[in-house]
């Protein structure tokens, strides 16, 4: 169920984090030297690095927390679209779906871009998830694909995300930007 993902607000938020973010608290660090990958790339505006820092806080408290701490991040309008399935309208229905716990499924992700509205009020971020669960045999089951997640920054000045879309895909190797 990846089913649902991130991204927008503006500088004002809160400082934006110039450091690298890796979104996927299990895997291991990136170098530096990888200026091609948005995460690490130097030039990123403060708006966009600040989405980049959300998604970094949204993605570790996912993994830590699971579905509850994934449907935290929505906003009360929020809406989430899913490959073959019907919109999840509201934040309590997205919690209500959203109940999976971190040793049953792991939903991990990477942006590979964000833009944010010159305003900074809005953004959006795109990328890359897996989703990874067991069968009943305890077999792997691995989904991917792909999602968009919008942020608008909230009344009490934090961002949420207002959309997430996602879809599944072919496998993150295949379609990167260059």
């Amino acid at each position: 169920m990846r089913v649902v993902v991130v991204a927008v607000l503006i500088a004002s938020f809160s400082t934006a984090v110039a450091r690298a973010q890796v979104l996927d608290p299990l895997a291991p660090k990136q170098s530096s030297s990888q200026a091609t990958n948005p995460l690490t790339n130097p030039g990123a505006t403060p708006g966009v690095q600040l989405l980049y820092d959300l998604e970094a806080k949204f993605a570790a408290d996912t993994a830590r927390g699971g579905g509850p701490a994934f449907a935290s991040w929505f906003a009360p309008d929020a809406v989430t679209l899913a490959n073959g399935k019907a919109p999840v309208v509201g934040h309590d229905a997205i919690a209500a779906a959203a109940t999976w716990t971190p040793d049953a499924y792991q939903l991990t992700w990477t942006p590979e871009g964000a833009r944010i509205s010159a305003s900074g009020d809005m953004g959006f971020t795109w990328g890359h998830y897996t989703g990874t669960s067991k069968d009943s045999n305890g077999g792997t089951i691995k989904t991917q694909g792909r999602y968009m997640s919008v942020w608008k920054k909230q009344p009490d000045s934090t961002g949420k995300v207002e959309l997430d879309d996602s879809n599944d895909g072919p496998p993150a190797n295949c379609c990167s930007l260059h």
